[in-house]
């Protein structure tokens, strides 16, 4: 029986998404800021490249005006950079985010 090498990590990182979700529009923006940058760190560290990538760009969007519908929709695909396998999906991730949010 093969175990997931990123199991704690992809619990570690639901846990996180699912305090930010809990805590809605009660999280300020630097608040989701830091918690999104905390998401980063942890993928740098895993080397989850896609997930590192929209974390660092969701926790940018976080300072800015409109951050909350643009949180939404970086929390949406989450599991997508987490289930991505190179480095070119966060291109892919980032162009979905970007026609999404305009």
């Amino acid at each position: 029986m093969a175990t997931d090498p990123l199991a704690k990590v992809r619990n570690e990182v639901g846990l996180r998404v699912a305090e930010i979700r809990q805590a809605g529009t009660r999280l300020s923006p630097l608040d989701m800021h830091a918690k999104m940058d905390a998401i980063r760190k942890l993928a740098a560290v895993n080397g989850l490249a896609a997930l590192e990538g929209l974390a660092r760009h969701s926790a940018q969007l976080a300072l800015l005006p409109g951050h909350r519908v643009a949180m939404h929709s970086c929390l949406e695909h989450i599991d997508e950079a987490l289930d991505s396998d190179s480095a070119g999906d966060c291109t892919k991730i980032l162009a979905a985010l970007a026609i999404r949010l305009h």
